[in-house]
């Protein structure tokens, strides 16, 4: 055994225990009482444990935590227990100490470790408790102890035991530390805690050391799981304890700030014996506020106190301005913010136990409650098809998605699931760590020795052109002479393995020439660092409606970025084939464009170059042009190796004057049509006669921004609603009723000069108003708001008007390949990629209508350059219209081929062989393009887009006021999608886009460090909505009698337009926010940034606290992150 207890480990303990002398040992006192549990030694009988000597697993550095402990041995005055020291007899347990190595088995240590994170604050209080444990009996219980050996058990915490308790020998000198090496023993009763010792979780560690000392009772406590003990709380009801987490994001996310309170009473009274706050965020470890809690002794639970400890803790929780993690005056508020949760609730129980005292006024009580647990429910409504259609017509139908059933069971392939290929390498980028640098030297040689490594890629190794991108060749395929941003790719490693490519990119050296970097976008307008062209829309006479306004109001307005987050990333295969072929397997919603740059690089034509997709794990935009890089460098790898509003009284907007400025980034990409997207939505479902839109592209050394669902229009669209809501609040006047005055009418025209037809907006609105019962829901979250200070709620209604087509004309084209084989069966190949939104799953049901075959006899394989060529990405929500209209065009040539061979008394297969025998073509090209489009910038004239989707959402949410926490209620959708070509796959693509707004308008975050590198790269640090965030309640209605004569079969594009709907959630909080600070007697309209972040809805209530936690002076510190 001795072997075992590498007392090794334990040097890890004395490091812990010096900690450990650090105060703990006061709580211990209430212990004192403890001194019962004496008794306990019984236990030390348990340390049959010895056996544990697992203790050399105690390798288990949490012993580094154990730190935390330190405070534990804050010398527990326990002194007064000293008297136990003549209880001290457990010294004669102290033989166990030989034994102790079983304490070894101890290693539950390890376990503690997670506890010493916790804060042994907790551990602290649930001292106390123990006291009151002490009358606790537990002592007889105690005996169990022999049981103890389970304990043994316990060994998986062997590790602990390495816990080298054996040091705790050591400790025993402690003993001296403490002087009250009574304490030590004393500590027997601490293992009592350990009874708490689920409470111990939060502390455990913190009597690591002290149990150590008793540890050989320490297995006692398991014995008595009894530990529930901490709840002894409420035996003595003069103790209350609370704790509290508060992050961005309800479910699995990191705390901002979290907190433990403890408070103690003199009995009968509410007369401060002992306070206890603890908070975590606060520092690099918990931090204790001991000046605060000393200076409340002896003080009443009331208002003078709360006041009182709020100055003080804003003076002792304090945080530099450049803290790690950001979000200073929020972290600093919510300290006091969590005090005074806690004050409330204590106050209100020592009301229900009758002490007498400060009175707590019924509308601060929900300041105190669980904020929403409810388990949400949803509502999908549509319209049915006709009776009597067949069953085999499955259009507008909810047919599930053909690869459903796969990708439930894992059976459906990816990029990355492709077995591999004889010889298949790996490659890893080379990226440079400047935002803006020329590159001086490049030194490979370190990478091109290390094991498995067969190649470095670079400029020179390029074949054809380095120039590159979507639309403007602005970009390079490896950076050559300069970096322009964090992140730019300078080569590449290949190697025989993932890892082995890995660790050579890292090897590489770059030495650099650093340049002034521009990051944000203030200080791209300071520089001027645009690129051009500068877009303009403008309708009607500025100057003259801003004369015919009573009112002029200005104001500004930032919203995020947001990452696409697909679950699978960007991937690509690149397979060289003979004569200079080149077939790769991308995950890409834009296969041809894949397809040209890579030939361009390789320097061959694009007839040689194959671009595969069977499906992607998700593309929201991202997919459409940035994955182009990744695929040509790949490519060349295997090549070498073979932003005023005038408005009347009335509400009614008159003028409009808007500045767009966009963070494209170090290229242009797709960021001139994103933001001549933004200025076609600028006046989203709004009429406005006098109208200027200007959109300014901010050239900065961030990587190049890409296309996002939405691609523009969403950002456009919320700016609208920002000022929309600004006008509302400062007429007080209900934003409902200024937003249903400005909305458009049939036959009216856009700004840039489109009229209106088919216009099913005002149904939706009235519609959507109905089934959200909107007016029963103001007047009540009137009452609430006048009932609850510290909740507030708000309910707003949004409408959307989206528009259908790529800006690009050209853009707006589609292809199908479909062939009949002799046995009737069907192969569907179109233009259009799979990322999960079911775009095969309708071309299938379009091509089962035009056929008249079951969708079982119809197959769609593979979207492949080389079966439909020249292909559109997969974007502005015209897949299903462009790819629809080509497969219905290819499946009625195909249809009118068999029309001689159509027998009644036949089958299709009898069909289909009668037009084979006969050398019929059974296999037919369909090709669309929509009508009539074509806008141009330069004399507002033209038709932008082919119609619109319509879509109104109605929001409610509850807000915190003390920590900015907000639950959405309730959401009521109505969208006008035509008539549904699949009202299941419809329906989701509406709640999917809703809750991915949601991410972007209130809980998604991009930081950028001020040298322009970015902090979020990952789901620990960037969090995407979860099950929290779906509203309570949502219904989804598609409008009904609603056909569309521009599009497949009367439907209506789906994928981006219920995007925006989500900004009803945003203004339902804005007006929440609003609420909140009329209780400081602020009005009127006020400025609130997206996402609508748990810290921007904070520091916006602004209140007594926030007042007590100023920010420091900007320019005076250099913040953690920049608003980019």
């Amino acid at each position: 055994m001795e072997l075992m207890f590498h007392m090794e480990l334990m040097f890890h303990v004395e490091l812990m225990f010096h900690m450990e002398l650090m105060f703990h040992v006061e709580l211990m006192f209430h212990v004192e009482l403890m001194f019962h549990m004496e008794l306990m030694f019984h236990v030390e009988l348990l340390f049959h444990v010895e056996l544990m000597i697992h203790v050399e697993l105690l390798f288990h550095m949490e012993l580094m935590f154990h730190v935390e402990l330190l405070f534990h041995v804050e010398l527990m005055f326990h002194v007064e227990l000293l008297f136990h020291v003549e209880l001290l007899f457990h010294v004669e347990l102290m033989f166990h100490v030989e034994l102790l190595f079983h304490m070894e088995l101890m290693f539950h240590v390890e376990l503690m470790f997670h506890v010493e994170l916790m804060f042994h604050v907790e551990l602290m209080f649930h001292v106390e408790l123990m006291f009151h444990v002490e009358l606790m009996f537990h002592v007889e219980l105690l005996f169990h102890v022999e049981l103890m050996i389970h304990v043994e058990l316990l060994f998986h915490m062997e590790l602990m035991f390495h816990m080298e308790l054996m040091i705790h020998v050591e400790l025993m000198f402690h003993v001296e530390l403490l002087f009250h090496m009574e304490l030590l023993f004393h500590m027997e009763l601490m293992f009592h805690m350990e009874l708490m010792f689920h409470v111990e979780l939060l502390m455990f560690h913190v009597e690591l050391l002290m149990f150590h000392v008793e540890l050989l009772m320490f297995h006692v406590e398991p014995m008595f799981h009894v530990e529930p003990m901490f709840h002894v709380e409420p035996m003595f009801h003069n103790q209350f304890v609370s704790a509290f987490k508060q992050s961005p994001r309800r479910e699995d996310d990191i705390s901002v700030v979290t907190a433990a309170m403890s408070v103690v009473f003199s009995s009968g009274t509410d007369i401060v014996e002992e306070l206890r706050l603890s908070y975590g965020g606060m520092a690099a470890t918990t931090k204790l506020a001991m000046k605060t809690g000393n200076k409340l002794l002896g003080r009443p639970w009331g208002e003078e106190l709360l006041q009182e400890a709020c100055s003080s803790l804003a003076e002792e929780m304090t945080l530099d301005p450049s803290a790690p993690g950001g979000m200073v005056t929020y972290r600093r508020t919510l300290t006091l913010s969590l005090f005074y949760k806690f004050y409330l609730t204590v106050l209100q129980k020592l009301r229900d136990q009758g002490v007498k005292g400060e009175e707590l006024q019924s509308e601060y009580l929900s300041a105190s409650e669980i904020f929403h647990p409810e388990t949400p429910c949803s509502a999908q409504i549509y319209q049915a098809v006709p009776e009597g259609r067949s069953l085999e017509d499955v259009l507008g139908r909810p047919m599930m998605h053909l690869s459903a059933l796969q990708q439930a069971t894992g059976e459906a392939l990816y990029c990355d699931d492709m077995p591999l290929y004889e010889n298949e390498l790996y490659l890893a980028l080379i990226t440079s760590t400047k935002a803006h640098a020329n590159i001086i030297s490049i030194d490979s040689s370190a990478a091109e020795e290390m094991p498995g490594v067969v190649c470095c890629v670079f400029a020179s190794d390029i074949p054809g052109s380095n120039a590159t991108g979507p639309i403007h060749y602005d970009e390079t395929v490896l950076a050559d002479q300069q970096v322009t941003c964090v992140g730019h790719i300078i080569g590449a490693v290949v190697a025989e393995t993932q890892l082995e490519a890995q660790r050579a990119a890292k090897a590489v050296k770059v030495q650099y020439e650093e340049l002034k970097p521009i990051i944000t976008i203030q200080e791209a307008i300071a520089n001027q660092s645009f690129y051009q062209p500068i877009r303009t829309i403008q309708n009607g006479d500025l100057e003259a409606g801003f004369m015919q306004a009573d009112h002029i109001l200005e104001g500004e307005m930032h919203i995020g970025g947001q990452e696409h987050f697909y679950l699978e990333t960007n991937v690509t295969l690149a397979v060289p084939r003979e004569d200079g072929e080149m077939e790769l397997f991308v995950s890409t919603q834009a296969p041809t464009k894949t397809q040209s740059l890579v030939a361009k690089a390789l320097g061959v034509s694009a007839n040689r170059v194959v671009v595969r997709v069977k499906r992607m794990g998700g593309g929201f935009g991202g997919k459409e042009s940035r994955n182009t890089l990744l695929s040509t460098v790949v490519a060349v790898a295997a090549n070498k190796l073979r932003r005023p509003v005038g408005f009347l009284n009335s509400g009614k907007v008159v003028a409009l004057d808007v500045l767009y400025y966009s963070n494209v980034g170090n290229s242009m990409d797709l960021s001139l049509s994103v933001m001549e997207r933004a200025l076609f939505h600028m006046e989203n479902s709004y009429s406005l006669t006098n109208i200027r839109g200007r959109g300014f592209l901010c050239k900065t050394n961030l990587p190049s921004n890409t296309a996002f669902r939405g691609f523009g229009g969403p950002q456009g669209m919320m700016v609208t609603e920002n000022w929309i809501t600004d006008v509302a609040q400062s007429l007080g006047k209900p934003s409902d009723e200024v937003r249903r005055l400005n909305l458009y009418m049939e036959g009216q025209s856009t700004p840039y000069n489109q009229i209106l037809s088919q216009f099913t907006l005002d149904r939706c609105w009235d519609e959507c108003m109905f089934r959200s019962e909107y007016q029963q829901r103001r007047a009540a979250i009137e009452l609430y708001n006048r009932q609850n200070r510290w909740t507030k709620r708000g309910l707003a209604i949004v409408p959307t008007k989206f528009g259908i087509s790529f800006t690009a004309l050209f853009l707006n084209q589609a292809g199908a390949l479909v062939h009949i084989y002799t046995d009737g069966s069907v192969l569907l190949t179109h233009g259009g990629t799979e990322m999960g939104q079911g775009l095969h799953t309708k071309m299938v049901q379009v091509a089962s209508r035009v056929l008249g075959v079951p969708p079982s006899k119809i197959h769609v394989s593979e979207t492949s350059t080389n079966t439909v060529p020249n292909t559109s990405p997969t974007a502005a929500s015209s897949s299903s219209d462009l790819n629809g209209a080509a497969v219905q065009n290819a499946c009625q040539i195909l249809s009118e081929r068999l029309e001689p061979y159509k027998s009644p008394k036949g089958s299709w297969e009898d069909w289909v062989r009668a037009a084979y025998f006969n050398r019929v073509n059974l296999s037919a090209n369909g090709f669309y393009k929509t009508p009539d489009l074509g806008y141009d910038f330069e004399t507002n004239s033209g038709r932008a887009f082919n119609y619109f989707t319509y879509g109104v959402a109605c929001s409610e949410v509850e807000i915190d006021c003390l920590t900015g926490a907000h639950k959405n209620l309730s959401t009521t959708i109505v969208m006008d999608v035509g008539h549904s070509l699949n009202p299941a796959i419809d329906i989701g693509q509406v709640e999917g886009a809703f809750m991915q707004g949601v991410g972007l308008f209130t809980l998604e975050e991009l930081h950028y460090s001020p040298q322009g590198v970015l902090l979020t790269r990952g789901p620990g640090s960037y969090k995407i909505p979860g099950f929290g965030d779906i509203p309570t309640k949502l219904t989804v209605s598609l409008l009904r009698d609603a056909p569309n004569d521009k599009a497949i079969f009367a439907s209506k594009a789906v994928g981006e337009p219920p995007l925006f709907l989500a900004a009803s959630v945003f203004y339902a909080i804005k007006e929440a926010v609003s609420a909140a600070r009329v209780e400081s007697e602020l009005r009127g309209a006020f400025r609130l940034d997206s996402p609508a972040s748990a810290e921007r809805i904070r520091n916006a209530c602004s209140d007594r606290f926030t007042q007590l936690c100023p920010p420091a002076e900007p320019g005076s510190f250099t913040p953690w992150s920049v608003q980019v």
